[in-house]
């Protein structure tokens, strides 16, 4: 196997110039760009965005209260159907509570219909009642019969 030759190289880093070269003076030198002083500038940047995060977000928050509370009712509604089908659907696995959950389906159907939709009367009643409900709920007057 042959030997390989290594040559010795000087960087020019390595090698420092005389800096003083007359007797008596003294040469500063430049301190190299300090990366610390880069990240003290990006900190002080992210402090000052921090420091003012809250009223960005209480200004925004003011600015769009009723969107924002319409979009979370609706999430809310959404996410309460899902919880609500998903515990229906794991009682539905359990055996009987299906069929008992019609027969009270059923039960309900039949008891509604005889109670307000078989006489004239009985409805004139739910037609009141659901008037009356649906005035509450938007929150106007009715005028009284």
């Amino acid at each position: 196997m042959p030997e390989q030759e290594f040559t010795e190289t000087t960087s020019r880093e390595a090698t420092v110039p005389e800096i003083n070269s007359q007797t008596g003076t003294i040469t500063k030198l430049q301190p190299p760009a300090q990366p610390q002083d880069e990240w003290l500038k990006y900190g002080e940047q992210i402090s000052s965005f921090l420091a003012s995060l809250p009223e960005y977000v209480g200004n925004f928050f003011n600015q769009y209260k009723q969107p924002l509370v319409s979009v979370g009712l609706i999430v809310g509604a959404i996410v309460g159907v899902k919880v609500l089908l998903a515990v229906l659907d794991a009682l539905n696995d359990i055996p009987l509570v299906a069929p008992t959950f019609e027969l009270i389906g059923i039960g309900y159907s039949v008891w509604f219909v005889y109670r307000y939709l078989l006489k004239a009367s009985t409805r004139k009643e739910l037609t009141t009642e659901i008037t009356t409900l649906k005035s509450q709920v938007v929150g106007k007057q009715v005028p009284e019969a």
